[in-house]
Formats: C-alpha cells, sequence, structure tokens
C-alpha cells in the first residue's frame, strides 16, 4: 500500500512550519548558551518573569541580554538571505550575492568616512544606510533602460550585474584608501564594521518592517518569480510584467541589503547559501522557497552569532568571519554540485 503523496498546500504548511520551529529552537538555544549557561528546566520560569517585566532570577536576566542580540541577528539574516533570493530571481543565477551590485560597498563607505569623522554611532548608521541608497539610484539610473525593458533579457542581467561590480571596484578603492589614513584607535572599529559585528547592534523596528514589507512583496511576486525561472523569454505573453518585477526585485533587495548592513556590517555569504541551499531542499518553487530563505537565513546567522561569543570566550568574534568561514566550504561544494 503506497503511502499518499501530500498535497502542494500541505507540502508548503510542512516545510514552513518545520522551519518556524527550527528558528525558534535556535533563538532559545541562542539564549541558553554562553559563558555561563542557562539550563533548560530554568526557562519555563526564566520567559514567565519576562512576559511579567519583572527579570528577578539570573536566567532572566541572561536570556533578556542574548535575546536581542539574537533578534537582531535573525532579522539581518533573514534579510540578507531573502536580498539573496530576490538577486538571484533577478539576475537569473542561483549564486548571485545580495552584495554583487555594490549596495553593501556603498554602505560601508558611508559608515567608514562618518567613523573616520568620529561622528556618533547614530551618524554612522545613517551614513551607511544613505550610501547603500546611493549607490542603488547610481545602478538603477545607469542601468534603467535594461530594467524597464519588457523582456527578462540574458544581456540585460549581464549588464546590471557588471554595472554592479564596477561600481563595487570603485567603493572598495575607496574603502581601502579610508583605512590607510585611518588613525590607529579608529581603525579596529572600522575593520569590524566591515567584517560584520553583532556586539552592541541595537535592537530596532525598522529592519523588522523593511523585512515583513519586503516579505509581502515576494510572496505577491512568487508566481511571477516561478513564471520568468521557467519561461523568461515567454513571461510577458504569459501575463508577467517584467519590466515592475525586475525593477521591484531590485529596489527591495537594495533595500533589504542597505537595512541588514547598517545594523550589523557587511556580513558576508548569508544571502549567497541559504537560497541556494533552500532551493536545493525545498525545490524551485518561490511560494514555499521565500518563507523557507527567510527563516533559514535568520536562524543560520543565529547559530553563527552564538558559535562567535562562545567559541573564545569571553572574547568575542565578529560574526562576519564564522560565516566566511563555514560558508566558504559550503559554497564550494553547492558550486559543485551545481557543475555535476
Amino acid at each position: 500500500m503506497h503511502a499518499s503523496i501530500p498535497s502542494p498546500r500541505r507540502r508548503a504548511v510542512i516545510i514552513v512550519g518545520a522551519m518556524l520551529a527550527f528558528a525558534a529552537a535556535t533563538l532559545l538555544f541562542a539564549g541558553m548558551t554562553g559563558s555561563i549557561a542557562v539550563p533548560l528546566a530554568d526557562i519555563p520560569d526564566a520567559l514567565r518573569q519576562l512576559a511579567a517585566g519583572r527579570p528577578d532570577s539570573l536566567s532572566a536576566s541572561l536570556i533578556e541580554l542574548r535575546a536581542g542580540r539574537a533578534l537582531v541577528a535573525f532579522v539581518t539574516g533573514g534579510a540578507l538571505a531573502l536580498a539573496g533570493l530576490m538577486m538571484q530571481a533577478l539576475l537569473r543565477n542561483p549564486l548571485a550575492d545580495p552584495y554583487v551590485l555594490g549596495v553593501s560597498a556603498g554602505s560601508a563607505v558611508g559608515a567608514l568616512l562618518a567613523m573616520l569623522l568620529m561622528a556618533s554611532a547614530l551618524m554612522v548608521d545613517a551614513a551607511a544606510l544613505f550610501g547603500a541608497i546611493g549607490v542603488a539610484l547610481l545602478l538603477y539610473l545607469l542601468a534603467r533602460r535594461d530594467m524597464r525593458g519588457g523582456q527578462a533579457a540574458e544581456g540585460g542581467a549581464s549588464l546590471l550585474l557588471l554595472t554592479g561590480v564596477i561600481v563595487s571596484a570603485l567603493c572598495t578603492s575607496l574603502i581601502t584608501l579610508m583605512l590607510s589614513i585611518a588613525p590607529e584607535g579608529r581603525l579596529r572599529s572600522m575593520v569590524f564594521w566591515l567584517i560584520g559585528d553583532l556586539a552592541g547592534a541595537p535592537l530596532r523596528l525598522a529592519p523588522w518592517l523593511v523585512l515583513l514589507g519586503a516579505l509581502v512583496f515576494a510572496m505577491k511576486s512568487a508566481r511571477a518569480m516561478n513564471v520568468v525561472a521557467l519561461h523568461a523569454e515567454a513571461a510577458v505573453t504569459l501575463g508577467v510584467r517584467v519590466g515592475a518585477l525586475r525593477k521591484g526585485l531590485f529596489f527591495v533587495s537594495a533595500l533589504l541589503t542597505a537595512s541588514a548592513v547598517t545594523s550589523a556590517g557587511a556580513i558576508g555569504f548569508v544571502g549567497l547559501i541559504v537560497p541556494h541551499a533552500c532551493r536545493f531542499a525545498f525545490g524551485p518553487d518561490h511560494r514555499v522557497l521565500i518563507p523557507a530563505t527567510v527563516l533559514s537565513g535568520g536562524a543560520f546567522l543565529v547559530l553563527c552569532d552564538t558559535l562567535a561569543r562562545t567559541i573564545i570566550a569571553p572574547q568575542q568574534l565578529p560574526v562576519g568571519a564564522i560565516t566566511a568561514m563555514i560558508g566558504a566550504p559550503v559554497f564550494l561544494y553547492q558550486l559543485h554540485r551545481l557543475r555535476k
């Protein structure tokens, strides 16, 4: 007697539910893990104290302290993963990265310039955001004719990619110049920002609103993204507004990247490996892939950040170094599988 095959809707519910449970487990694990561990038996009472607004015990205080950083890691990882998925759909390349168009490099130029001028932390965040937005607008002005086109042609995607690489190279040269003239006292913080670091990153509402808005846009565009992925040349005749879709994917992915980089610095590899791994595990349907990628990206960065602050505690590592050490071999493995 053959086992019944679940319907697509039921399969999607099972996958998203499993990823939700996994994401919740990683947040709980991050709250429990540190130089002073929180026993699992103390968790229910600690959560009750936090819900009542009175963290009286040591366990409740530790979880409250670690929860903010874990939530920042989750929203940053989810944003980077969703940006990577959108960038891969825009460029029709399963190994595209959210930083490939230079938005992250523009953000880094703004942030490092503010650090060099001894600006406040708020001004550094604002400069990083404006740098990312400025590069995104410059790319749009240079490649608007290709994104306005009705067909998702390979030439248009290649031209956008090439333009982004050149702009990124220009920004990288400015970053190198600023690092070379930076005083010793500011160089360490600038390098940590470039690698990506969540130590001291504040928990803010804006990144969550950006991620929620981008998720709503992505889910509404999921069917169109499926059509473009399968029938790129005939997408217009199938009723897809390809020009509007491409512009939407570009601006929303740029906004997600800017939000993530402003919060935590330039953390690499999350947007590169997570979408492709989810596509390999759950299939190419964007209606399932989008929520699974957001949850997987958030959980992945929470685990990486937990490792970064505990592996040589009490000293903390920048989380970008951990994602790079994990992401590089995973990327090489994915590239090998893609070739096969």
